[in-house]
């Protein structure tokens, strides 16, 4: 979505969820029951954050963010 003109995003990798998708699929494909398998939580997150949104709406975005920041789209 900061792709596309949102300030700032912050939430799960989508590499990683699609990692734990692929997991659970393989587990079921071999015969594991989808009710025996565990429950994943996300374990790698990502910043990403849009100057040019920020200097449209006249906000400036620290750089503290800005250096923790995994994306900065220009």
């Amino acid at each position: 979505m900061v792709k596309l003109g949102a300030l700032i995003g912050y939430g799960p990798k989508p590499d990683d969820l699609l990692r734990q998708a692929a997991t659970h699929v393989d587990r079921i494909l071999r015969g594991a029951k989808p009710a025996d398998l565990p429950i994943g939580q996300p374990t790698t997150f990502e910043l990403i954050c849009n100057l040019k949104t920020a200097k449209a709406l006249g906000v400036t975005i620290p750089k503290s963010i800005l250096t923790l920041a995994d994306q900065v789209v220009e």
